[in-house]
């Protein structure tokens, strides 16, 4: 039975999660209707376990259990859903609804449903295993289909008779009535009889994610048009919802950790025959939210495998385009092409299930395909070409509503047009009319080392200075003083963002210089930027403010210790960049309490774990 939403909603307002979670845990308040204790779902000393009245949710940040004072009934009392409502309501002296009249009429309607497609997809198998079916039954063997295969999917066949199902299903006492709304016959607009929807088709059941059918596709075994034919819309079935094969794939995708997208059901049941279960497709439509949505809700980088020709190309950038604004802290696409003019049918033929498994190792991130978009066909020789590129690379990052994955999305792209760009400088000669000065900048001398590069402030500075903020300035100061470390970290600084306006401007043109004269020297590249109007900013990095936190920067430090210095600050400030992310994310979560925040944060402690190997993806420095 559907519980409303109102009145699920009523129940935990009336229900104090503090009241339900204290039976339980020991609590402390901590003010504003926020309550610590100690995890009940893991061992833990320390207490990590977060209760807000206000926003009707609990958090764990040690071990991430989460959830309303329904899931908390449900987890720790081991009760279904409708026993912990009823459970929660009887506390609190409210009476689970039974559905209203309206409500349901129209389940038991959507039953009924039910029930008429399970009998014409009893009709459909039953008519194929008749002589009637024979032409079907022979597609299907040319296609390599076995008994086990038409089972597992339920393979039927539609007759040649306009009347053939019709006839079946009223003989099961169906009224006509309810075969229109289920889409199995159609009224011609002249007045005449109805007939069936499908006729002399191969036809797959399409199903829910229970298994239910909802609705069919039909093909035919000629040259006629459409080739294939889905239900149309009806109660039950909405086409840029479902997908197909999914209540078959659902075990496999659970233990293979992965959902493969294929473009039409043969695709899926071929896949399928050959061992690879886990293959889900569309219902000839281009990929919709709903999709992406639901395949996210079970995997969270599904691999979509195209056909390797144009329309596959094509389908490939249509959802790439689409999954933009949609993508989150670990969920992404990977795309699969087949090779030219072969679908997964073909590659499986001719090389197995092998075959199949190298090109869905070999899936392109969507980073990748979104790049081939922004770059293709493009001539990027001129400033103001590549300046047309940047322009396009932040109107799509624009488009990525979690600020998070937006941000790496312009880090990465900078970085690739950084690499670009400095392809196509040319050769590393000639200055260009840039005044290189006499200083050695790779003269030996003066302290190793980074020291204290956590501090809160820079001596002399007459304010604090943020630890973000040193770590940019130290690794400016380092690449102007030793110009000659450009080959090892132009790339990296190209993606540093500094908090300072002026000074990132400054980081731009000490890119933009280095890459086109690679030659130049310290003195040389600090005259071009003081003649820039850089003058103050080269000062202010070039002294003892920084170099006070930093003797590798020193000009007169060694390049080897410049190098391993800079690599090091570089290191500590995308840890501390990554720690900020998670902080935010934390405070976002505490205040929101909400799926989307508790994922955003996971995703973000999943990354700090990768990067620094430590258990609980605080173990930054």
């Amino acid at each position: 039975m559907a519980i409303p939403p109102a009145f699920l909603e009523e129940l935990k307002e009336r229900t104090r999660l503090s009241e339900v979670v204290g039976r339980k845990v020991r609590l402390q308040s901590k003010g504003r209707g926020e309550h610590l204790g100690l995890c009940p779902f893991h061992n833990e000393k320390t207490p990590s376990f977060t209760v807000s009245d206000d926003k009707g949710f609990y958090y764990c940040f040690g071990c991430g259990a989460s959830g309303s004072v329904i899931d908390f009934v449900m987890n720790t009392e081991g009760l279904a859903f409708p026993e912990a409502v009823e459970k929660l309501a009887a506390e609190v002296g409210m009476a689970v609804p039974t559905p209203d009249p309206e409500t349901r009429r129209r389940e038991a309607r959507r039953a009924t449903l039910v029930e008429v497609m399970e009998l014409a997809c009893q009709h459909f198998e039953r008519l194929l295993k008749l002589p009637e079916g024979q032409a079907g039954r022979d597609y299907l063997t040319r296609r390599g289909l076995e008994a086990e295969t038409l089972g597992r999917f339920r393979l039927g066949y539609a007759g040649s008779a306009s009347g053939g199902l019709k006839a079946a299903l009223a003989r099961e006492g169906v009224d006509e009535a309810l075969m229109l709304e289920a889409g199995l016959i159609r009224r011609p607009e002249d007045g005449r009889a109805p007939y069936d929807y499908f006729r002399d088709r191969v036809i797959f059941p399409i199903t829910d994610r229970r298994g239910r059918v909802i609705a069919f596709g039909g093909r035919v075994l000629d040259d006629r048009q459409p080739k294939y034919l889905n239900s149309p819309d009806t109660p039950l079935f909405d086409k840029s919802r479902v997908l197909y094969g999914l209540a078959q794939a659902g075990e496999a995708i659970h233990q293979a950790g992965r959902v493969v997208v294929v473009e039409g059901y043969m695709d899926v049941i071929a896949l399928a025959r050959h061992g690879i279960r886990e293959a889900v497709a569309p219902l000839g439509t281009a990929l919709t939210e709903s999709h992406l949505k639901a395949l996210w809700s079970l995997a969270p980088e599904p691999i979509l495998c195209f056909d390797g020709d144009a329309a596959g190309g094509r389908a490939a950038s249509r959802a790439a385009e689409r999954a933009v604004a949609l993508l989150g802290p670990g969920r992404s696409l990977g795309f699969a092409l087949l090779p030219a003019g072969r679908d997964p049918d073909d590659l499986l033929a001719a090389q197995g299930a092998p075959g199949m498994e190298a090109v869905l190792a070999a899936a392109r991130p969507l980073a990748d395909v979104l790049w081939d978009q922004l770059t293709a066909g493009q001539e990027l020789t001129t400033p103001e070409r590549r300046a047309a590129l940047e322009a396009r690379i932040e109107t799509l990052v624009g488009r990525i509503d979690e600020r998070t994955v937006a941000r790496r999305y312009r880090d990465d792209f900078r970085g690739r047009a950084f690499a670009l760009f400095r392809g196509g400088r040319g050769g590393r000669g000639g200055r260009d009319g840039i005044r290189a000065g006499g200083r050695d900048a790779g003269r030996a001398g003066g302290r190793d080392g980074y020291a204290a590069a956590g501090l809160p402030g820079v001596p002399g500075s007459g304010a604090a200075l943020p630890v973000a903020g040193l770590h940019q300035r130290i690794l400016l100061a380092a690449a102007i003083a030793h110009p000659g470390l450009f080959d090892h970290i132009g790339e990296r600084l190209g993606l540093l963002l500094c908090d300072e306006v002026r000074l990132d401007s400054l980081r731009r043109e000490v890119v933009k210089t280095l890459t086109a004269h690679p030659d130049l020297d310290a003195e040389g590249l600090k005259a071009h930027l003081c003649s820039l109007g850089y003058a103050r900013e080269v000062s202010s990095l070039l002294g003892s403010a920084v170099f006070t936190h930093a003797a590798f920067a020193r000009p007169e430090a060694s390049p080897e210790a410049a190098r391993s210095g800079w690599d090091h600050v570089h290191a500590l400030s995308q840890q501390a960049a990554l720690m900020a992310d998670i902080h935010e994310a934390e405070v976002r979560l505490a205040n929101e309490m909400s799926e989307e925040a508790l994922s955003a944060l996971t995703a973000l402690k999943d990354m700090a774990r990768r990067l620094t190997g430590s258990e609980d993806g605080d173990g930054l420095s």
